[in-house]
């Protein structure tokens, strides 16, 4: 007959500080965010909004990927000054909470954008947001209006050229009738 041990309390023990430990390794570190998928115009500004808690003091980093390549946007930890690299210059604003900010977009701008947090103790947790930025037509806008402007000018030049050449044609057709018909008719009245 097989007998089956129960779990004494040593066991238990254990397994209870383990499962509290992982607990605590998978809470050390909380990324919030309330809302992931962004959507903006060419030289509009962006705001990555996050709130990062952490034991400890967190280092963030913000890195951007799109399909064909990866850069590091910066690095910082709250209160220090933020490791903005070149490529952003002064378009960023690094927040302390881990929030980014980001003016002046273009088009290379869309893409996947991920905050890396990390603890003291080297626990890290990755967040990620779509940007996707989309190309403002004003220049089409402005040079549809004035072609349009430049069609209706012409336009109205080609009427009162044809208004022109009805009224001259008119003209010339009244003086051709009077000059056809006959001064004396032969038809005319004689006196009684």
């Amino acid at each position: 007959m097989w007998h089956f041990r129960l779990w004494d309390v040593q066991d238990v023990a254990v397994f209870l500080s383990v499962t509290l430990c992982v607990c605590h390794l998978t809470a050390a570190i909380s990324i919030s965010s309330s809302q992931r998928n962004l959507i903006r115009s060419v030289q509009e500004d962006v705001f990555f909004s996050v709130d990062v808690t952490c034991s400890g003091v967190p280092t963030i980093q913000w890195t951007f990927m799109s399909g064909a390549e990866s850069r590091s946007i910066g690095t910082w930890q709250p209160g220090a000054f933020p490791n903005i690299s070149v490529a952003y210059g002064s378009r960023v604003t690094a927040c302390d909470n881990g929030s980014l900010g980001l003016s002046d977009l273009r088009l290379q701008d869309g893409g996947y954008y991920v905050v890396s947090v990390q603890d003291p103790a080297g626990n890290s947790r990755d967040v990620g947001f779509v940007l996707k930025v989309n190309e403002v037509l004003y220049e089409d806008l402005q040079y549809l209006s004035v072609t349009a402007l430049a069609l209706m000018v012409v336009a109205g030049l080609l009427m009162l050229t044809v208004w022109l050449l009805h009224k001259a044609c008119r003209k010339i057709q009244a003086s051709r009738r009077r000059r056809q018909m006959p001064e004396h008719d032969a038809t005319e009245l004689q006196p009684l």
